[in-house]
């Protein structure tokens, strides 16, 4: 099964949040390609990550590894709010 997440962030500076989801998208796809159809958005007060995988039902992982993508590249600016917003059975075949 195949299920794909929605993570959210609160509580990263609105100076940041642009760069930081790009950066985080392209860390996920260039380093983390157990995960897959990766997006990471900011839309001005927060940011999202979807993400699809075979392997973490309950998407603990995919948190931790956004958790940590977080600490990486904001180096202490912020207290994050992460979130799992939703979890979807999508396919059987990614």
């Amino acid at each position: 099964m195949i299920y794909r997440a929605v993570l959210v962030c609160d509580g990263v500076p609105k100076d940041a949040g642009s760069e930081d989801a790009i950066d985080i998208a392209k860390e996920f796809a260039e380093r983390r390609k157990w995960h897959a159809n990766i997006t990471c958005a900011w839309d001005g007060s927060r940011l999202t990550l979807a993400a699809e995988n075979d392997h973490d039902p309950k998407e603990l992982a995919l948190l931790d590894e956004f958790s940590d993508c977080l600490s990486a590249y904001m180096a202490g600016r912020f207290d994050a709010d992460l979130k799992v917003k939703s979890i979807d059975e999508v396919s059987d075949h990614v």
